[in-house]
């Protein structure tokens, strides 16, 4: 296994990294309601404060930070581990994408509801070749119930929302193949990963079994991979080779699952609760992982550069 090093630590449960062309990397803190920047020197620097508990980000066509703010979280201090526990968080009012300008550091909400209905938890996103994003809801857990999630497709300007996947539950992670040409959402609970075919911008193509909703996944999708034993999946990026890279919770670390499924590979990671994985440096070998329960930014060597994203600074 290649060699961890530790760029950072303190952090306040991170998650959503996002590499950037000077060689920073940007987190969102989930318990500390801010999206910070974190230099290859371990200097930590508050670029927003942005409220409630982001969950995920990337940079979208106009240069702005959007962001998955899932409206806030319980923690709890658990055997030397900061980890989220069921409950709703004190003065929680909602989910949102938020946008961030990294210059003035300004915050702005941009949607807060699709049809009428709040956006509960926003988690994780990714932006396509045309500028429109994709987004999950994973909903908020209770000690007594849970919601029921969605996946999304917007337009950063705040001009359309529409709910492509509902219901799903537990969706997490969201990224796209090479050339946008398909979708993948993991579940967390479940810890499988579903994928739909993207024939043009905001579209899906679905899968209907004569049977009806229960003979075929979630929203018509197909069944990449799923793991066994206890397992959760988190956020996900996706190497230059299709490869889904999916952070895997309880088995700390990264689950590599092959564009076919066929193949399934786990990086191992020395924390629990194994948020997220970005790419950067100058050939995109480097890769970024967020480890929430000790609050810690690592990189590792990838064996084969990430996936480039569309959009970058």
């Amino acid at each position: 296994m290649a060699q961890i090093r530790e760029i950072a630590s303190g952090l306040r449960a991170p998650e959503g990294p996002v590499a950037l062309g000077d060689g920073s990397v940007l987190v969102v803190e989930l318990k500390g309601g801010a999206l910070t920047r974190v230099t290859q020197d371990g200097k930590k620097q508050v670029v927003a404060e942005v409220g409630g508990a982001p969950n995920g980000a990337a940079i979208g066509p106009d240069g702005k930070v959007y962001v998955c703010n899932n409206g806030g979280l319980v923690f709890a201090e658990i055997s030397g581990y900061t980890l989220p526990v069921p409950g709703l968080a004190a003065g929680y009012k909602g989910g949102s994408i938020q946008s961030v300008d990294l210059d003035s550091g300004k915050a702005e909400t941009i949607y807060t509801e699709c049809n009428g209905h709040p956006l509960r938890g926003p988690n994780d996103l990714v932006f396509d070749s045309s500028g429109g994003m994709w987004f999950t809801d994973f909903g908020k857990v209770e000690e007594r119930r849970r919601d029921r999630g969605g996946v999304y497709y917007a337009k950063p300007d705040g001009s359309l929302i529409k709910e492509m996947v509902y219901p799903i539950d537990g969706p997490n992670g969201i990224g796209l193949a090479p050339g946008d040409k398909r979708l993948y959402v993991a579940q967390t609970f479940e810890g499988r990963v579903w994928q739909w075919d993207v024939p043009s911008p905001g579209e899906l193509t679905r899968v209907e079994n004569p049977g009806g909703a229960f003979l075929s996944g979630p929203g018509g999708g197909t069944l990449l991979a799923g793991l066994s034993g206890y397992q959760l999946f988190d956020s996900m990026g996706i190497d230059s080779a299709g490869n889904v890279c999916v952070a895997t919770l309880i088995n700390g670390g990264i689950t590599v699952i092959s564009p076919d499924g066929s193949s399934i590979e786990h990086i191992a990671m020395p924390d629990p609760i194994t948020t997220n994985i970005c790419f950067g440096g100058p050939d995109l070998k480097t890769a970024y992982i967020t480890l929430l329960a000790t609050g810690r930014l690592v990189a590792i060597d990838w064996p084969r550069p990430g996936l480039k994203l569309h959009y970058n600074r």
